[in-house]
């Protein structure tokens, strides 16, 4: 479900953090991989992007809530999705948790979904 101009802003923005920081660049990195991976998730979630009408719909999108998370790169500033009247959490996250731990889990979880594998998948055939 997860819309182009997602799938290219967020690979862009990640690129871009890699060659101008390296490594530096990590943490800024990982709050756009993760706050992106979040979005996805909630429009699957929903069955449908935002701001967009289908029969499929489950729900709709009510904004973001802020959550710090430490890790050994440093607070990152996450924003979760929420859903008006659904109960959803992101399952890339462990609820309560502030620690690295959540992050491992959640970078983990998203492999095994494949939620990343499709954007990233043409850049290791070049």
């Amino acid at each position: 479900m997860i819309s182009d101009q997602i799938e290219d802003t967020l690979i862009d923005q990640i690129i871009d953090r890699l060659i101008g920081q390296g490594v530096d660049g990590m943490k800024p990195i990982l709050e756009v991989l993760l706050n992106g991976a979040m979005k996805v998730e909630r429009e699957s979630f929903l069955g449908a992007a935002s701001h967009k009408r289908t029969a499929e719909r489950k729900g709709y999108a009510n904004g973001y809530k802020p959550k710090d998370l430490q890790t050994r790169f440093g607070e990152l500033e996450l924003e979760i999705p929420q859903v008006r009247g659904q109960g959803f959490y992101p399952k890339s996250l462990k609820k309560g948790c502030r620690s690295e731990k959540a992050l491992k889990l959640a970078i983990a979880q998203m492999y095994l979904e494949g939620v990343f594998s499709v954007q990233f998948d043409h850049f290791l055939d070049e």
